[in-house]
């Protein structure tokens, strides 16, 4: 048995602009297909990423607090935060509505905080526990992360409809712009952490070696 080289032990590192796997001795150290700057890994991935999710778990608190929307009806307006809204939603009988709000606005955004701090906790503690189920989770952050602005689509949505109708007017309220805030900064979470930081203490795998 044998173990299997590292892109490190053969001294390669693999280009974030095209993907083409670029000998790290030539300096300076750009890719020569497409001339992005080569990493081994992402400068201060993990202060980074800490930095972005800070600021999204603080915005967050007021997107839940502060008013989301004014719906004016008949000359009577009200105040709504993403919380009223879901419960108006399903007591008008928009059951479909509500739990798009609730899932994007209050789901989402949990999962994404929660999965992003394990991922950065095992990466400090340089952890091997369960590194390809880590990696899966980390692929499922980025894909919902396309989906965390649906919650402002829905406002956006709901305000033309009542307004086409003459029904009355929605406005958004200082609330959807701290959750816009949220959504930028786990996005930029997201990018900033190094998947590669997953494997980079687990033990190279091994290989039969030819008769």
């Amino acid at each position: 048995m044998s173990r299997q080289p590292k892109a490190a032990d053969l001294d390669l590192c693999l280009c974030h602009g095209c993907g083409q796997a670029c000998a790290m001795h030539e300096q300076p150290h750009h890719c020569p297909r497409c001339g992005a700057a080569l990493h081994r890994l992402k400068p201060e991935s993990l202060a980074r990423t800490w930095a972005y999710l800070a600021a999204a778990l603080i915005f967050y608190v007021p997107a839940n607090l502060l008013p989301v929307m004014n719906t004016s009806l008949l000359g009577q307006g009200e105040d709504s935060t993403i919380i009223t809204g879901v419960l108006e939603f399903w007591d008008a009988g928009a059951w479909d509505i509500a739990s798009i709000i609730f899932i994007a606005s209050i789901g989402v955004p949990a999962i994404k905080f929660c999965a992003l701090i394990l991922l950065l906790v095992t990466a400090q503690r340089r952890s091997q526990w369960a590194c390809r189920q880590r990696s899966k989770l980390f692929r499922f952050v980025e894909l919902v992360g396309y989906w965390s602005m649906l919650d402002v689509m829905v406002v956006a949505l709901v305000a033309s409809l009542v307004k086409f109708q003459a029904l009355g007017t929605i406005e958004p309220r200082a609330g959807i712009l701290f959750f816009g805030m949220v959504v930028v900064f786990t996005m930029l979470a997201a990018m900033s952490f190094d998947p590669r930081l997953i494997w980079q203490n687990t033990p190279a795998p091994e290989i039969l070696d030819e008769p």
